[in-house]
């Protein structure tokens, strides 16, 4: 389970050089969008993300690789040393694609388009405004509880 994959060239920018990129990481996933992970290490190499830490839930694992891996630069987010519980199975993950919207997905998994601010509560880490999604950005899209 440890190895996520992600689009390079997709994301938002956040270092310029490779010796930044562990301490902007560090900083993005400690910040204001900190999911949740405890004694968080982040290493990266040739845009390979390492997590390393303990993960209060799988929501927070969750959204720790997605707000790495939706960051330029990166092409896959490892966490085999991210002590966290076991991801629930009913999570699903997206891609967005060109033509998208939070509206269209939600149609597609909820099966009703004004579910869409549930996907924004789901992905609040990684999208900013319900309007802007990307081609490339991958999103969370958990199970219909409601």
């Amino acid at each position: 389970m440890g190895l996520f994959d992600f689009a390079s060239n997709f994301g938002k920018k956040v270092f310029n050089s490779v010796e930044e990129a562990s301490d902007k990481l560090r900083e993005k996933l400690t910040g204001v969008s900190n999911p949740g992970v405890a004694d968080l290490d982040v290493k990266f190499k040739d845009g390979v993300v390492s997590l390393e830490g303990k993960a209060e839930s799988a929501e927070a694992m969750e959204k720790a690789v997605l707000i790495a891996g939706n960051t330029q630069g990166v092409t896959e987010v490892n966490i085999d040393n991210l002590d966290s519980p076991t991801p629930a199975a009913d999570v699903q993950y997206y891609t967005i694609e060109s033509g998208d919207s939070l509206s269209k997905i939600a149609k597609q998994f909820y099966g009703n388009a004004m579910d869409y601010p549930k996907l924004f509560e789901a992905n609040k880490e990684v999208i900013e405004d319900p309007d802007l999604i990307y081609p490339g950005q991958k999103i969370r899209v958990p199970a219909k509880t409601w």
